[in-house]
């Protein structure tokens, strides 16, 4: 049980560094363009809508 917990502990720790990273670049850069986000990740699955190149 221990390593479970142990194991969601380390997750969240990521979680929580992740969502610092992304507060940062978002300073820096401004916020992520959600169309943009969804477009790459329709070419990524490999989806019709996706093939439009969003760079």
């Amino acid at each position: 049980m221990s390593a479970y917990v142990e194991a969601l502990i380390q997750r969240q720790l990521e979680r929580d560094r992740l969502r610092e990273l992304i507060e940062d670049a978002e300073t820096q850069h401004g916020p992520v363009d959600q169309a943009a986000v969804e477009a790459k990740r329709a070419r990524l699955r490999g989806d019709a809508a996706g093939s439009v190149d969003a760079a």
